[in-house]
Formats: C-alpha cells, structure tokens, sequence
C-alpha cells in the first residue's frame, strides 16, 4: 500500500514559532499591543497600529464568522489535491482580526457568509493547523 502524499507547506513567517507551538496544544493565539490596545494577525514583530515592538501574545475565543470564502475545486499539489473539494475562507475572529482557514466538518455548499463558526485543530503532519468548523 503506497504512502499518501505529504502536504506542501510554505515556511511560516518569523516570529511565528509560538503560534505553531500553540496550535499543538489546541490554543489559537494572535498579538496585542499593550502600547495601543489593538490586536493584529498574522504574526508580526511591530504593531501594525501603532509601531511599538512590544506585542505579546494572547489566546483567542476560537470563535468567528465567516466573512468570506471560495470552494476549492482544484488543486496540484500532492497532499491537497487529494481533498478537493474544500473550502479556504476568511475568518472574522470576535477579537477584530481576520484570518484565513478552512472551513471543515460541513460540506461546501453549506459554507455562508456569516456563518457562526468556531476553531478546530487538525495535525497535518509538519503543522497543526487552526480550521474553523460551524458553531455549535
């Protein structure tokens, strides 16, 4: 019986080890400025607001709507191809930041704009990735 494919995964950006550190134990992380009050993602070593270097990192409620999203129909790359269809939306978090997931455990065609939707955990293998499924 043959191996399944690895999944392709693009290097994260510095300074997001501890995201992924956090994604293993089931925690979803963003930044705060403790200078400005504002939070931000994906993960930076300034404020985006305000310039301070002084962000730190707090966890997130796991809980968002969808803002917007397309069903993935096609994909090249071993390891993703083999899950089409599949949906990449992005997620506006209840803390006021927004990040790109996959909404999963619900089939595509009932994705919708504002859908309530909360995080779930899954281990690719290389990361665990934060994927937003419908709230319960």
């Amino acid at each position: 019986m043959s191996e399944s494919p690895r999944k392709f995964f693009m290097s994260p950006p510095e300074g997001a080890e501890r995201f992924f550190e956090a994604t293993k134990e089931g925690k979803l992380l963003i930044q705060s400025c403790p200078s400005c009050g504002r939070k931000q993602f994906y993960p930076r070593k300034i404020c985006i607001h305000c310039g301070s270097p002084d962000v730190e990192w707090v966890e997130a409620s796991g809980r968002g709507a969808v803002h917007t999203y397309t069903v993935i129909h096609q994909q090249g790359m071993p390891g993703w191809r083999e899950e089409v269809p599949y949906v990449s939306a992005i997620i506006d978090l209840e803390e006021g930041v927004r990040m790109t997931a996959n909404v999963v455990e619900c089939a595509p065609a009932d994705v919708r704009i504002e859908m309530p939707v909360e995080v779930t955990f899954v281990d690719e293998g290389m990361y665990t990735l934060p994927k937003f499924r419908p709230a319960s």
